[in-house]
């Protein structure tokens, strides 16, 4: 196994995504688990959750980078999860996104090379694609400097993963939903024709490990996911609580789209099906990749990945919270 007696940082490990990729990467023998978070209630908290001699944390900030190369030394595997990820809060603070998700970034790229990291896992979002708000044009700078940073000629290599939204994470409006429905409240939805990609977050960490294992440098691996519209993702939450209530349209916050991206026309010219759940977004170079992984996956048909394209339908949506294990 690749994570065995590896020594392995996430930073911003704290979080939902955080605390189930501990989770997973305990089963595989690492050498040590690293949390690097700026939040020390958390990291208590999460101490007492997860009692494993394997499992330690670092207080510091990707904002810092004397406290990234020291975090670094001896680390085999990196998981960038470290993020301000809130839409409305990037509209308001730009400037303090702008330090964490491109600043940040480039300060693990920069430590990651001198502790010679063997790779870095970014997690990026679909809000990178076609950007519409500040959050996610600093995803795709993100991105883009960490798809670059494979080109310095060091041993560290650097992957992106582009995720939708994941079912149950901090902030997610299943939260929001069910909490509205469980004390009787009208459901709020910004716009009924609003469409997003979700998946679970078993599928959320199992698209990191792959990208972990498989991924060679400068690819974007992507989940095919399904999409949802939000409006019916609240009707079936209405009726698996046995409720009858209304939802209401509240407009869209500064910065929302209507549908959400995964791949871009562009990208489409050099994007393989690989296996049959994934895509991967090859450089866009004319330089061959470093072996031959990707030489028999077909190249994909589509001319865009949107939301607003195909949604599930209300048994589907179901389903899928069912196996996220998230409701009561």
């Amino acid at each position: 196994m690749v994570f065995n007696n590896a020594t392995i940082l996430i930073t911003g490990g704290t979080g939902s995504w955080g605390k189930e990729l501990v989770l997973q990467l305990l089963t595989h023998q690492p050498k040590k688990v690293i949390v690097f978070s700026r939040n020390e209630d958390r990291q208590v908290s999460m101490r007492r959750e997860i009692a494993d001699k394997h499992l330690t944390f670092h207080i510091g900030d990707i904002r810092d980078k004397e406290a990234l190369l020291q975090a670094l030394r001896g680390v085999d595997y990196v998981f960038h999860l470290a993020a301000l990820k809130h839409v409305p809060v990037c509209e308001e603070h730009p400037l303090e996104a702008l330090k964490t998700n491109v600043n940040g970034t480039q300060n693990l790229i920069d430590a990651a090379i001198a502790a010679h990291v063997k790779k870095v896992i970014h997690v990026s979002t679909d809000k990178a694609v076609d950007p519409a708000n500040f959050y996610g044009f600093t995803k795709a700078v993100g991105e883009k400097i960490m798809i670059h940073a494979n080109e310095n000629g060091s041993v560290t290599r650097f992957i992106c993963v582009r995720s939708g939204n994941v079912l149950g994470t901090n902030g997610s409006v299943l939260h929001l939903f069910i909490d509205q429905i469980k004390n009787d409240q009208e459901v709020t939805i910004t716009d009924n024709e609003m469409t997003r990609f979700f998946l679970t977050q078993a599928d959320a960490i199992k698209l990191l490990l792959k990208a972990a294992t498989d991924g060679d440098g400068g690819e974007i691996f992507v989940l095919n996911m399904p999409a949802c519209n939000i409006s019916d993702l609240a009707k079936v939450l209405i009726k698996h609580y046995g409720k009858e209530l209304k939802t209401t349209e509240t407009g869209m916050r500064p910065g929302e789209k209507l549908f959400e991206v995964l791949l871009s026309n562009k990208e489409m010219a050099h994007t393989v099906l690989y296996g049959q759940n994934y895509f991967v977004v090859l450089p866009d170079t004319s330089e061959p990749m470093p072996n031959s992984r990707y030489a028999n996956c077909p190249f994909i048909q589509k001319f865009a990945y949107r939301s607003d394209e195909k949604q599930m339908s209300h048994a589907d949506i179901a389903q899928l919270l069912a196996e996220s294990k998230l409701l009561d």
